[in-house]
């Protein structure tokens, strides 16, 4: 070849080579395309036939199917016009009361006759572990990513998070009794300590501090509680407003409110997630909001233990941060986040007689962002965003109940159920696909199930209560 000849063929083939090294497609983990995205963020875009790109736990890329074109991962998923939603925070839940689910119904004053009773004589290691399984399998396959879990043996709660593969924000509980992790009344604030020093920067895994009520623990003990919290930076999740003989308790012995007092023994800070605030004021409102407390609502395990409604339409317009609990499944039976959207809307409407308030997009603000707000991770969770957690739920789009779609928002909070979930990603992971748990086998576990149950029903009947 004359020298001219592979002057003129290199500079021929050099761009060539340039062009196919730029269009080289960068590694990805995870492309979920042709999906119908709900991103939750500010400008709250809807996004029809959308992509989102997801590598090391995060999302990366989010826009029209086309970016899926720039990218290279292991796996796919064409979701074929299904909705991507964020996931699903349940801001306060006892996963592990499954165990006990249906047990005590219909009857007052259920948490000294028959929840403590059961508890001191039953509740183990075991049945920590096996019922929180059972209830985080639930919750995923009902699109619930993130769970605000507060009980016993929490790191038996931390152990089944971690094989179900949910994010977890995990407190363990301190009381003025002995119990089952604790010998000695407040035991559980030295246990919570170990918790969170033997779990602390798993990325999965939040542990924090549970001191039951503020009729459950004395001062002295809430303030060590607080002060744990500030030294150890470790979240505080309490049951706050909730029972009208702790409102007329605080009000007979202090002249307090619940909130009142928690602030004067240094309780009130951003690190705090009060649940329930069923009895709280004007005032109380604006100091929980002053003080950045994250507020979990109950709803539906409110209404059935007939104690009212909370004012959470106030907190949310007043700007406070608020999210969506299902409580526990002793409680309110169920750990079914989206069947209780609706119930959120409805029962706001008739508390305030006008069916405008506590519209479909407000409620699905409080079950997404609005918990990622409460747990102070909205820079992480809570809407589908680069850079953000890749924590999210696939809808089948051709489930019957969401067929006709008009409005995103409204579909979900007043049609779909549970079994409208497909599939749930979280931190990147596909847990569950086509409605399999991918991370373990849900059969095993509920066997287990019925045999902690069979147990439970032959201590019941040899007079355990």
């Amino acid at each position: 070849m004359r020298p001219s000849s592979i002057h003129v063929t290199f500079f021929i083939l050099f761009p060539l080579l340039s062009m196919t090294a730029l269009a080289a497609p960068q590694p990805a983990d995870l492309i979920i395309t042709r999906a119908h995205i709900v991103t939750m963020n500010a400008a709250r875009d809807v996004i029809e036939d959308g992509a989102i790109i997801i590598r090391d736990s995060r999302i990366v890329a989010i826009g029209s199917s086309s970016i899926a074109a720039d990218y290279s991962a292991a796996k796919t998923i064409d979701a074929r016009g299904d909705l991507v939603f964020p996931g699903l925070i349940n801001t306060h839940t006892h996963a592990s009361m499954t165990v006990f689910r249906g047990l005590g119904d219909d009857v007052p004053d259920r948490l000294r006759r028959f929840i403590f009773p059961l508890e001191k004589n039953l509740i183990d290691r075991e049945l920590v572990y096996w019922g929180a399984l059972h209830g985080f399998v639930e919750m995923i396959e009902g699109g619930v990513t993130t769970a605000v879990d507060m009980y016993y043996f929490e790191d038996e709660v931390a152990r089944a998070a971690k094989l179900v593969g949910i994010r977890g924000v995990l407190g363990q509980s301190i009381l003025n009794f002995p119990t089952p992790d604790s010998p000695v009344p407040y035991g559980g604030l030295a246990y919570a300590k170990k918790f969170a020093a033997d779990w602390a920067n798993d990325p999965l895994i939040t542990p924090a501090l549970a001191p039951h009520a503020p009729y459950s623990l004395d001062a002295e003990h809430l303030r060590l509680v607080a002060k744990a919290s500030a030294e150890l930076n470790l979240p505080v999740l309490i049951h706050v407003a909730e029972m009208t003989d702790e409102i007329s308790t605080l009000r007979r012995e202090r002249n307090q409110t619940p909130v009142e007092y928690l602030d004067s023994l240094g309780l009130l800070t951003p690190r705090l997630v009060a649940a329930h605030c069923i009895f709280v004021t004007d005032s109380d409102i604006a100091l929980l909001k002053a003080r950045d407390v994250g507020i979990a609502h109950n709803m539906v395990a409110n209404i059935k233990s007939a104690k009212g409604v909370a004012p959470a339409l106030k907190m949310h317009d007043d700007g406070l941060r608020i999210g969506l609990g299902t409580d526990g499944p002793m409680s309110g039976n169920t750990l079914d986040l989206i069947g209780q959207l609706g119930y959120v809307a409805k029962l706001h409407k008739l508390d305030r007689k006008d069916r405008n308030v506590m519209p479909a997009l407000k409620v699905v603000e409080m079950a997404t962002s609005g918990g990622a707000r409460a747990l102070h991770r909205e820079k992480d969770l809570g809407s589908l965003e680069p850079g953000k957690l890749a924590d999210l739920i696939i809808l089948d789009h051709n489930s019957t109940a969401l067929v006709p779609l008009y409005d995103v928002y409204s579909t979900l909070v007043y049609a779909a159920s549970p079994r409208d979930v497909r599939t749930t990603v979280i931190h990147g992971r596909v847990v569950m696909e086509d409605r399999k748990i991918l991370t373990l086998n849900p059969q095993e576990v509920r066997d287990k199930m019925r045999s902690i149950a069979r147990r439970i029903n032959t201590a019941i009947a040899a007079g355990i209560r």
